[in-house]
């Protein structure tokens, strides 16, 4: 099992726009993601800080995709 890579919020954003998604809205410092498939998740932005392991996680789940193709892609990042 592959070990999972510690990232913050933009870095999860670049990956994500890298996925397809697009930013559909703004609530504070959560920022909303789509898929035109149908998939959505939300990322806190929190300046300065690391994202958690569960909750990268959960957004890895939401978007449906496992913890190695999610290292595949950050290392073409």
């Amino acid at each position: 099992m592959t070990k999972l890579i510690l990232i913050d919020a933009a870095k999860m954003e670049k990956l994500l726009f890298k996925l397809g998604f697009k930013k559909v809205r703004q609530k504070g410092s959560h920022v909303f993601y789509r898929h035109p498939n149908g998939r959505y998740t939300t990322v806190p932005h929190h300046k300065g800080r690391m994202l958690a392991r569960p909750l990268i996680r959960e957004i890895l789940k939401e978007i449906k995709i496992d913890v190695e193709e999610y290292s595949k892609y950050l290392q073409e990042l």
